[in-house]
């Protein structure tokens, strides 16, 4: 095909959308938004042993080439030139650790994925180092309890466990990373020149970093006895990090040359995809769990109902950091899949709105779906799933209602937790994410929450969010951050359909199984002496957490969660 051609669309930016479950790349027109094209990639999930998780970051590595070399292809099916693309920006699953060599380029060990569970001994001995074993000690600095979810834990783990990394890290040849960080040095060389760095909204999440100083902190350092020279250096959200390298898996050689300028963690990607940029502006991400933040403007708000404090974004070098509370949802999504997986009522998960359409009430039954606990705003581990009101009555229909009523009472108790902190309410809740093609799951949030919920026609909200930093950087200046200069998004509002007393009603009566849901397992040592936090949890406890580990890929827009 002759260049002429080709359609003219004028600048593109490209973006690598790195989830739990897949990986995509996509391609975006920078003066509309509009996406032009994508392709998707499935990543596999190992379970060596149980409550472990693990990827093959060679295997992450290889699926963002192959996503990158078919969109190119289906682009130029399309007429559509691919050196007009940019720019490109780069969206991960939070809080995934990885450790390379990085004079061979090769993993030393598989990435640790953000929900495993190994490091709960890990945990537990540290807190045993804090006055009083508060797992908030760190929280002024950091923003996060000491938990197993965070990055430093992990990496803890792995110099304690493995031998190969620790004779790595004293030769001088270890690199760590979050997945952000691996891709990037990968596409720019790898062993041969590659950028080792990360942004602020990744480096938040580790527990390694002052959210304030935005540096890595010594004293957090020594605490992790991590040393400082494995990890990456700390960049904004938005500036030009390194260019495209030839890759023998790409084998157009497509997009080589072309600069990596946009970062940001999943969920930070989709705030700044749904233009949240003014302080009180939050999106709701519904994944295989839900992950909602709220834009806390360059004030950091620490939470005193349960959620997180974490860097939203930081749009260029010399440009201001903002800050965002988030709650996080374990089970979303992932009810629905556990409806149809384990219990059978539905063949595809399309068909729990069908059903929960027909009921139209749950008929006072009530799901919570606390399969490994209750996190935001509870963080209690005792809890387990339950469903309860039962009657004769009850049908399966009633329980696909209650699954969805519960996604939306465990965001309304979120919600409740970022207006308290606040202090001033939210007037609508902005959406994204696989799940909201629901219409019935998305107007009974409207229902629950008594305030409008908005969805953009465009789902792509996270793969648009790391776009748009990438575009805008320094260096590059081919997108607005000023939703003014774009086209105007269009969106679907769904306005509440019952009074706010019916509501309450239901609420109240959710808080109450919530309750009855606590305490079902306990922590406690054996007397046997085995304190691995593994022998003191059911069977049943690996089985439903290796299911949700599983979940997702239907439900998960773009990355972990």
């Amino acid at each position: 095909m002759a260049a002429s051609d080709r359609m003219v669309l004028g600048p593109l930016v490209g973006a690598i959308d790195q989830g739990t479950s897949s990986t995509r790349f996509l391609v975006f027109n920078a003066k509309t938004a509009e996406l032009l094209s994508h392709h998707q990639v499935e990543i596999q999930q190992k379970f060596p042993k149980e409550g472990w998780v693990e990827q093959e970051p060679k295997e992450i590595l290889k699926s963002v080439h192959e996503c990158v070399e078919k969109t190119c292809e289906k682009l130029q099916q399309l007429n559509i030139d691919i050196t007009n693309i940019k720019a490109i920006g780069v969206s991960n699953q939070r809080e995934t650790t990885v450790v390379w060599d990085k004079t061979t380029g090769e993993p030393l060990y598989n990435a640790i994925v953000w929900l495993d569970l190994r490091t709960q001994s890990t945990v537990e001995r540290l807190l045993k180092r804090i006055p009083g074993k508060n797992k908030a000690f760190f929280k002024f600095k950091t923003g996060l309890p000491l938990s197993t979810y965070f990055s430093a834990v992990k990496l803890r783990w792995l110099l304690d466990n493995v031998e190969e990394i620790r004779k790595a890290v004293a030769d001088g040849r270890a690199m760590f990373g979050t997945i952000d960080s691996w891709l990037i040095w990968s596409l720019t060389g790898g062993k041969n020149g590659g950028v080792h760095c990360t942004d602020v909204t990744n480096a938040s999440r580790t527990m390694l970093f002052n959210i304030h100083s935005l540096e890595w902190d010594p004293e957090l350092c020594q605490f992790f006895d991590i040393p400082v020279e494995i990890l990456p250096k700390v960049r904004s959200s938005s500036e030009i990090y390194g260019l495209m390298k030839i890759c023998p898996s790409l084998k157009s050689g497509a997009l080589t040359g072309v600069p990596i300028s946009g970062c940001l963690g999943d969920q930070s990607a989709a705030l700044v995809g749904q233009m949240c940029f003014q302080d009180g502006q939050a999106k709701n991400t519904y994944g295989t769990g839900c992950f909602l933040l709220c834009n806390t403007g360059q004030k950091s708000v620490f939470s005193e109902h349960g959620l997180l404090t974490t860097i939203a974004y930081k749009l260029g070098r010399d440009k201001p950091v903002c800050y965002a509370l988030e709650g996080s949802v374990a089970i979303a999504g992932a009810v629905v899949r556990w409806l149809r997986d384990n219990l059978g009522i539905v063949k595809t998960s399309q068909e729990v709105e069908k059903l929960a359409a027909e009921a139209g009430t749950s008929y006072g039954c009530y799901f919570v779906p606390a399969f490994s606990g209750l996190y935001a705003p509870y963080w209690e581990p005792s809890a387990r799933g339950i469903i309860c009101g039962l009657t004769q009555f009850t049908n399966k229909n009633h329980i696909a209602f209650a699954a969805l009523e519960a996604v939306c009472f465990q965001t309304r108790e979120i919600l409740d937790a970022i207006n308290k902190d606040c202090g001033i309410p939210l007037s609508q809740l902005q959406v994204d994410g696989g799940m909201t093609a629901n219409k019935v799951l998305m107007q009974l949030q409207s229902d629950i929450l008594c305030i409008p919920v908005v969805k953009p026609s465009m789902p792509e909200t996270t793969a648009l969010g790391a776009a748009m930093a990438a575009g805008a950087a320094e260096g590059v200046g081919i997108w607005s951050l000023n939703p003014g200069d774009l086209t105007a998004v269009t969106c679907e509002r769904f306005e509440p359909q019952i009074n706010p007393e019916e509501s309450e009603f239901r609420y109240a009566r959710w808080k109450k199984a919530v309750v009855k849901s606590m305490g079902w397992e306990t922590s406690e040592a054996p007397s046997n002496g085995d304190t691995s936090i593994f022998s003191s949890l059911p069977l049943g406890f690996f089985i439903i957490s290796s299911m949700i580990m599983l979940i997702g890929a239907k439900y998960v827009s773009g990355a972990d969660k």
